[in-house]
């Protein structure tokens, strides 16, 4: 029992100690990642938890550690970065883009890029590789496009580089000392979207090493070499569609390019940039392009000429029917051009050309029995060159160019609109027309057009305005950059309109251009359009009003956030629509400004608030006599006043035993019975009438007031006609604030008929309360009745 016991203490210790070594091993590579993580974050911050690793131009000379899984893009371009070691990259399992140009790189470890079976982008140019291995790309199965080129190799090795890149696409390799290729250096690949060689030095090709390429759709190849031309020309006869090549003095040989090639040929267009031709020449490379029957297109672009023109012209027709069908000349420099012959001869080589270009080669004519001969020709672009009016009755002379559709003769020398219009008249089956950027300075009202011209572009010639010279047959019409201040020109059948640089400042009439489609008025000086101008286009589609100097009115941008669809229709919108004024909104969007109902609608707020308050002030005038608003204002004013002087007179301005406050219902009453009672009494009371004792031309409420505080009493005869009486409401209730407030016996009520308190108005409040609180005389019909009523009367105001 001792020695098991002994034996399980033994297991347990070990057990115990195995886990701790195993959780020292997980804690030490976690901690090994931690710090290869926080190293790559110090080396490359743009590598912090995102896919794209952005270390571009950042001064590294070694590929950062911490690469996981979750990059998809690393860019490490324009470093200095030697070496690539085969653990660099081992972690970046899912790479698609590896961008490494433009660094020192001189040697990689045959692995380094084992790990990356996603990558679909390598790019290793402007290095200093001497040497390349296949190795190196043997587990790129998914890669599409490798770059190379700008290294220090001189040849692609011995075997195939390339034979597992089954998915490539495109391929760049050579270099300023690449000098060999070899059969078999491309092996394995089949189809190529685009190869590109620079080959400026290539010296040694062994035929048939391009022709395992089943397909290449773009070749482009630096050569200086013929020989090596000829031998490429006849490996891509029947792989290639468009060969381009650079950089080539044309010094070709009698050999045929097509020596032992069977039919049918794949090339199709051929260009030649930045090459030299030269008089002597010219002819054998005619002659020997002529074989290759597939060749449809023709390029020269960037080259030079050295010669007059004089070429063997017989040997040229004696070669066979040319089949090129489109000649692209752009940007050729013929040292003597002005000396350059008319090419007569070569008019049976020119009669199946559909398209010729000629740009930027001051051209200044071409000779009227060679354009003749262009009976195929539909496209002719003459784009920037020398040719002058006075030439073009020589170029377009009679019956030349019989077939042409589109004429460029734009950025020339044409000085008269007029005379063009007429040389032109001469295409009968024009349709397109560009004679922009020649400075015509005016415009006649009456031209002369081919009939069938739909297109027409007039812009940048300086023509002051638009007349009936215009044809009614257009389609689409371009008068760009000619400031022109408005268009009215009836052009029923126009479709598209361009009207950009110019200083209209509204938006064309629809009327005369009734099937209008898209129109552009960008750069001009629209300050708005209004709906009924842009629903007066009922076929527009597009509309470019771009860049103008709008004037975010209320009414403009009430139309532009509610017209249903104008975002489908401007072209631009929102960002190229900006308010210039007001001041306040400068450089916003139109879309978005939106302005308040006081801003927009001012006037109207304005007019509507007076509206209110007049209304306003009519209810209080209303209410305010029926509630008798007045009353109670002119009695607060006498109050107030009355208030500031003292609450009674001394007794030697007492003038008065009695103000009497009476209607006029009852002043017969008044004036015939009670003032001849009091007066003639003995002793004989002093009263106070208003008809008699008030002084003229002072304000009655200083009277009433006046009086009362002259009076020791005051005499109410009360009566219905003294409750409903205007007059007594406006001079015995002002009386009522003194009266009343001073809480004294003043007063001596006399009704003259039986009237209730609840018929009394209630601005005579305290008249009420006193009628329900106090005493007062009635005037009884009785005559004994009547001595008893003198009797207290006289008794009230001896009191």
């Amino acid at each position: 029992m001792q020695h098991t016991s002994k034996m399980f203490n033994q297991t347990k210790y070990k057990l115990r100690n195995t886990h701790t070594w195993r959780m020292w091993a997980i804690y030490m590579v976690l901690a090994a990642n931690v710090s290869a993580e926080q190293a790559l974050k110090q080396a490359c911050p743009s590598c912090d938890d995102t896919q794209l690793c952005n270390c571009s131009s950042m001064g590294l000379d070694f590929i950062p550690p911490g690469l996981t899984g979750k990059i998809t893009t690393l860019n490490l371009s324009h470093n200095r970065i030697k070496h690539i070691r085969s653990q660099d990259l081992q972690q970046a399992v899912n790479l698609r883009a590896l961008l490494l140009q433009s660094n020192k790189i001189s040697s990689i470890d045959e692995d380094s890029f084992r790990s990356l079976g996603k990558l679909e982008l390598l790019d290793l140019s402007n290095n200093s590789l001497a040497h390349l291995s296949p190795a190196w790309f043997g587990h790129l199965f998914l890669l599409q496009h490798l770059h190379l080129q700008g290294n220090s190799y001189r040849d692609l090795g011995e075997s195939s580089l390339f034979s597992s890149l089954r998915n490539l696409s495109s391929l760049h390799l050579g270099n300023s000392q690449f000098s060999t290729v070899r059969q078999g250096n491309f092996e394995g690949i089949e189809l190529l979207d685009k190869l590109w060689i620079d080959g400026g030095n290539l010296s040694q090709y062994e035929p048939g090493s391009l022709k395992s390429i089943k397909k290449i759709n773009h070749m482009i190849i630096s050569l200086r070499r013929i020989n090596v031309f000829s031998a490429i020309v006849r490996d891509l006869l029947h792989s290639v569609i468009w060969l381009e090549v650079r950089k080539i003095k044309l010094e070709v040989e009698n050999k045929s390019l097509v020596q032992n090639s069977t039919l049918p040929f794949r090339i199709q267009k051929l260009t030649f940039k930045d090459a030299l031709f030269i008089d002597e020449y010219i002819s054998q490379v005619i002659v020997l392009l002529k074989e290759i029957i597939s060749l449809q297109e023709f390029e020269a672009i960037d080259c030079v000429l050295e010669g007059k023109g004089i070429w063997d012209t017989k040997k040229i027709a004696s070669s066979g029917q040319n089949f090129v069908e489109t000649i692209k000349v752009i940007n050729v420099m013929i040292m003597n051009f002005h000396l350059f012959m008319d090419l007569n001869g070569m008019e049976s080589q020119i009669n199946n050309v559909k398209s010729l270009t000629i740009v930027s080669s001051r051209v200044f004519m071409v000779s009227c029995k060679l354009a003749k001969h262009f009976s195929s020709l539909l496209y002719l672009d003459f784009h920037d060159n020398l040719i002058a009016n006075n030439r073009l009755n020589e170029t377009i002379c009679e019956n030349a160019w019989p077939s042409l559709q589109t004429l460029n003769l734009s950025q020339n020398s044409l000085k008269s609109l007029k005379q063009t219009a007429d040389f032109i008249t001469r295409l009968p089956k024009l349709i397109n027309l560009d004679i922009s950027e020649n400075n015509f300075g005016e415009i006649p009202d009456v031209c002369e057009w081919p009939k069938t011209l739909k297109y027409l572009n007039l812009s940048s010639t300086q023509i002051p305005k638009l007349t009936t010279c215009i044809p009614p047959t257009l389609e689409v019409l371009d008068v760009s950059a000619n400031n022109l201040r408005e268009f009215g020109l009836q052009l029923p059948f126009l479709k598209e309109l361009y009207l950009t640089k110019n200083q209209l400042k509204t938006l064309p009439g629809a009327a005369p251009v009734p099937n209008l489609v898209a129109m552009s008025v960008r750069r001009n000086k629209l300050n708005s359009f209004s709906k009924e101008e842009f629903e007066s286009f009922k076929k527009m589609e597009l509309l470019d009003a771009s860049d103008n100097n709008f004037i975010c009115s209320c009414e403009f941008l009430s139309f532009i956030h509610h017209q249903a669809g104008i975002a489908q229709v401007l072209v631009g919108w929102p960002d190229k629509y900006v308010c210039d004024s007001p001041l306040a909104v400068r450089g916003a969007q139109v879309g978005a400004v939106h302005f308040s109902l006081m801003e927009c609608h001012r006037s109207m707020v304005v007019s509507l608030i007076c509206v209110l308050v007049f209304l306003v002030i009519l209810t209080l005038v209303v209410v305010g006599y029926k509630y008798h608003a007045v009353w109670y204002l002119r009695m607060t004013w006498a109050w107030l006043q009355a208030k500031r002087k003292p609450k009674r007179a001394p007794p030697k301005d007492i003038c008065y035993d009695a103000f009497v406050s009476y209607s006029e219902n009852d002043s017969d009453w008044v004036e015939n019975i009670m003032v001849r009672e009091l007066e003639q009494a003995c002793p004989p009371f002093r009263l106070c009438l208003h008809k008699r004792d008030f002084v003229p031309g002072k304000w009655i409420v200083d009277n009433i007031i006046d009086s009362i505080e002259k009076s020791r009493k005051t005499l109410f005869v009360l009566s219905e006609h003294f409750v409903q009486s205007e007059w007594c409401k406006y001079e015995l209730d002002f009386s009522h604030f003194r009266l009343f407030d001073e809480n004294n016996d003043t007063a001596i009520l006399v009704l003259l008929e039986p009237i209730q308190s609840k018929t009394i108005p209630k601005r005579f409040c305290k008249l009420r309360k006193i009628m329900n609180t106090k005493t007062y005389l009635e005037w009884p019909p009785g005559e004994e009745q009547q001595e008893i009523f003198w009797e207290n009367l006289k008794g009230a105001l001896k009191s």
